[in-house]
């Protein structure tokens, strides 16, 4: 259980990771690019998108280096926590879009954010 638990932090944090973009790649661009499933960028301000991207950045590090590093492994899933919100909020904003092709994705890494913080929370928590 601990190695699937580790494995899901590590797709969670590469995913977090790879949608930081949106902090250096400008909107319209990101939209032309990505087609019908990027069109949402184009209702949020620049600014939003730089601090989504930097909240996405920081829930990365949080996935992995407090247990890495053994300081404050609990953070663990408390950020995890935090990233199902995160996605809670992502399948919100595609449902009400009518995304429903897109929905999916941000569904699948809300169950993997829930299924870690239970598992680190209560089935495999970090000794310490």
């Amino acid at each position: 259980m601990n190695l699937t638990l580790w494995i899901v932090a590590g797709v969670l944090a590469a995913a977090l990771l790879a949608s930081t973009s949106k902090a250096f790649i400008p909107r319209e661009k990101i939209a032309a690019s990505g087609g019908e499933a990027a069109q949402w960028i184009m209702d949020f301000q620049p600014g939003f998108l730089r601090t989504l991207a930097a909240l996405e950045f920081l829930a990365a590090l949080g996935l992995i280096l407090p247990a890495v590093l053994d300081i404050a492994p609990v953070m663990v899933p408390v950020t995890a926590v935090c990233v199902a919100l995160l996605f809670t909020g992502a399948a919100t904003m595609r449902a009400r879009r009518g995304e429903r092709k897109t929905l999916a994705p941000d569904l699948v890494y809300l169950a993997l954010a829930v299924f870690l913080a239970i598992g680190r929370f209560a089935i495999e928590p970090f000794a310490g």
